[in-house]
């Protein structure tokens, strides 16, 4: 008996079989032969040309590469072969034996079978390395270097990731939502996967474009539908018969104590949403991204392609669940009735652009769920937010130079021009909202270390990207023009010149800041730490046009979305990027890109964003009409109320702070001991720890302490006295005026 009913799934363009399925079968099960796959390792059964016959990787290739020729079917289907072969393989050497130290050096044996410059490689000891130097000549030549740098990165990362899941089966531990969908990504392989749809289409996507955020969304939402997925259909075989514990249906099942069918649920609506992202940042971000950066015919067909194929791998990847043995399927074919696809395959449109036109086949909650994302009320009185017990356990300390930063802090503000009137004739900050806010308060508790010099540079940072977020929603919100936004940051991108000086002359207090805060902040930094320092301040920039093109839309963001756009708009990688500038070189850059350091950093962020929001709750809904709020995007995808969505909120903050305590406890001495690092090394990351450790702590005094969440201060601040019994703010001109080390 299956452990719950499958759920009603979105997929709204139908399956296409390409014409060379049974050729791809036959190759594949000679090749999968000559790599050894059916042959004993080491003692143990991996597979057999049975499994193989049973899993029919040829049918999940013809069905997510439709398009291609027979050729390049047949290399598709190879490299799925070898990867599922990989995943099994591991599994009994390693997961089973929970044999650590010999899945390290397993997995970084296979990095030398991905060269980027040749195909030069080692000689193959088992059938997986076997299978790679089969492999890689036959993929990487037809593509560019930077194709062959991300298809190695994706490669690597899906092999590595690996001992994640280990080190969870061996600690008996189930992920948090967060830290799994991130994992989730590198572990599954689905951007491993975006890449190969780049061959299959013979379509790459321009490097310059690769890295932005649309580009960035469609392989993630790709990753993420992808893997959601295949959790539903696997969560019998992979949690109740092989004890494997990185599925997203258990994940639920731990993280809010419900049962299995409310869990499967959860995660399908989950994948619905994430369906519904790939199609918004389709629709909606690509056309914008293609006018920034003037992208020319070819390039926009090459991502349009691409688009394509990733919306072909979706729904041939579902069909292929329907039908393979190795997973649980029984009812999966409901609602998916072949007359009524034949008739929609009749109509489907086919050719580049043509696409987004595809019948949709739309189970009714999925678009239910869609309308009530655009559909909320803004402005909605919900009264004070009662705060839960909040999980803090490490201990304040506030900087001693406190009292003498406030004063400098006014005095600077005033200086940059930040409580005078706009040309408008509207103020953004009155002195007493300043005073009010209390961005040393927050700064002395960031670095209670810090010189006079450093806290004031760190209060007029804080200062500055606070006005940044309400000069937004007052000046440029208003406009629903993200061209002027675009001007905007272009204009702020001359006041960061490489060389210190600049003949842009300021025009408002957002680029009086910034020149003065850039020239203080770089005066000793080399050129690479300008670069990046810089990339840091345009991506919180950048934020700000995506929450506009929310506000435009009236659209509340998808979750995943949400919590990975907030640490931008909360400026945590500007406050990363200065903590790893000043520790100098001491640390290798390699160990920086670690997933480590990562999940050290992003838990810390996703902490306090959740912080923010807890109490900024009342502040935005009722007197700003603000939507960018976890507890509000939590009561829309949960469809429930706000203490509800209060107590998510806090339980996910909490397992985020519980495994930044474990990252500590955990993964830095393993770190330190797998890149041999030094004694002076192994300080300067405990001391980034520690930093970290002040940094919550801080964050969470300055809510508490600050006036700007208090309800008697809101209605002072945004109901005057004579308009308090007849007028309701607008929600353009005001926001959450959170500062960059707390806000987002």
């Amino acid at each position: 008996m299956q452990p719950f009913e499958l759920p009603d799934f979105y997929m709204p363009y139908p399956a296409r079989l390409n014409p060379y399925l049974e050729a791809a079968r036959a190759h594949t099960r000679d090749w999968a032969a000559q790599m050894g796959f059916f042959e004993p390792h080491e003692g143990r059964h991996i597979w057999d040309e049975t499994d193989l016959e049973r899993h029919d990787y040829g049918l999940l290739c013809a069905y997510t590469h439709p398009d291609c020729d027979s050729a390049e079917l047949n290399l598709i289907t190879d490299w799925y072969v070898w990867v599922f072969y990989f995943d099994d393989h591991f599994l009994e050497l390693f997961k089973k034996t929970k044999d650590s130290a010999g899945a390290r050096e397993y997995l970084r044996r296979l990095r030398d079978f991905m060269p980027i410059d040749s195909v030069d490689m080692p000689e193959p000891t088992n059938p997986v390395e076997r299978g790679l130097v089969d492999l890689w000549p036959r993929t990487v030549p037809d593509m560019s270097v930077d194709w062959r740098r991300r298809f190695a990165e994706t490669t690597a990362a899906l092999l590595e990731e690996s001992r994640w899941e280990l080190a969870n089966i061996t600690e008996d531990r189930v992920a948090n939502p967060i830290e799994y969908i991130e994992m989730r990504r590198k572990v599954g392989g689905a951007p491993w996967s975006a890449n190969l749809v780049e061959h299959a289409v013979h379509a790459e996507v321009p490097a310059e474009l690769a890295g932005t955020r649309p580009l960035r969304v469609l392989r993630d939402t790709f990753a993420d539908a992808v893997h959601l997925r295949n959790d539903i259909f696997s969560y019998e075989r992979e949690v109740q018969n092989e004890g494997e514990n990185a599925n997203g249906i258990l994940v639920m099942e731990r993280f809010l104590g419900c049962d299995t069918q409310t869990a499967a649920n959860l995660v399908n609506d989950t994948l619905t949403s994430r369906l519904q992202q790939f199609e918004n940042t389709t629709l909606v971000e690509l056309p914008l991204l293609f006018t920034e950066y003037g992208a020319g015919p070819q390039e926009q067909a090459d991502v349009s392609l691409y688009a394509k194929g990733l919306q072909d791998w979706q729904s041939g990847g579902h069909e292929w669940h329907l039908r393979s043995s190795r997973y649980m399927n029984k009812g999966g074919q409901a609602g998916v009735d072949a007359p009524a696809r034949r008739l929609a395959e009749m109509l489907t449109p086919n050719g580049l652009g043509t696409s987004a036109l595809r019948l949709p086949r739309i189970p009714v909650r999925a678009g239910s769920k869609r309308v009530e994302n655009f559909l909320h009320a803004p402005l909605t009185e919900v009264g004070s937010t009662p705060l839960p017990e909040i999980y803090m356990p490490y201990t304040l300390r506030l900087n001693p130079l406190l009292d003498a930063a406030r004063e400098n802090l006014i005095t600077w503000a005033r200086r940059m021009g930040m409580v005078d009137p706009l040309d408008s004739g509207r103020n953004i900050w009155s002195e007493k909202d300043l005073r009010d806010f209390d961005f040393a308060l927050c700064a002395a508790g960031l670095d209670p270390d810090a010189t006079q010099e450093e806290l004031d540079l760190s209060s007029h940072w804080l200062t500055w990207g606070t006005y940044v977020d309400d000069y937004y929603p007052a000046v440029v919100f208003p406009t629903k023009n993200i061209a002027v936004s675009r001007v905007l940051v272009r204009r702020l991108l001359e006041f960061m010149p490489d060389d210190g000086i600049t003949t842009a002359i300021p025009a408002n207090p957002l680029e009086q800041g910034l020149a003065d805060l850039w020239s203080r902040t770089t005066l000793a930094m080399n050129l690479d730490q300008k670069h990046e320092f810089r990339a840091t301040v345009e991506k919180f920039l950048e934020a700000c046009e995506w929450e506009m093109v929310n506000h435009n839309l009236h659209r509340i963001p998808d979750p995943v979305d949400f919590v990975e756009m907030r640490r931008n708009t909360f400026g945590s990688d500007m406050t990363q990027a200065l903590s790893r500038i000043s520790h100098g070189d001491l640390v290798p850059p390699q160990v920086y890109r670690t997933q480590t350091l990562r999940n050290l950093e992003n838990t810390a962020a996703d902490y306090a964003v959740m912080l923010n929001d807890l109490f900024s709750y009342q502040k935005e809904t009722e007197f700003e009409g603000e939507f960018h709020n976890a507890v509000r995007v939590m009561q829309n995808f949960f469809e429930c109320d706000r203490d509800r969505a209060v107590t998510i909120v806090n339980d996910l903050m909490t397992a985020r702070l519980q495994q930044f305590e474990r990252v500590i406890a955990q993964e830095l001495p393993i770190l330190y001991e797998e890149y041999e690092l030094d004694d002076a090394t192994r300080r300067t990351l405990d001391q980034r720890a520690a930093e970290l450790q002040d940094w919550m702590a801080g964050i969470l005094n300055w809510h508490i302490a600050s006036r700007r969440y208090k309800e008697q201060e809101l209605i002072e601040r945004y109901r005057p006295p004579s308009a308090r019994a007849f007028l309701r703010p607008s929600g353009l001109g005001t926001r959450a005026l959170r500062p960059i080390a707390d806000r987002g």
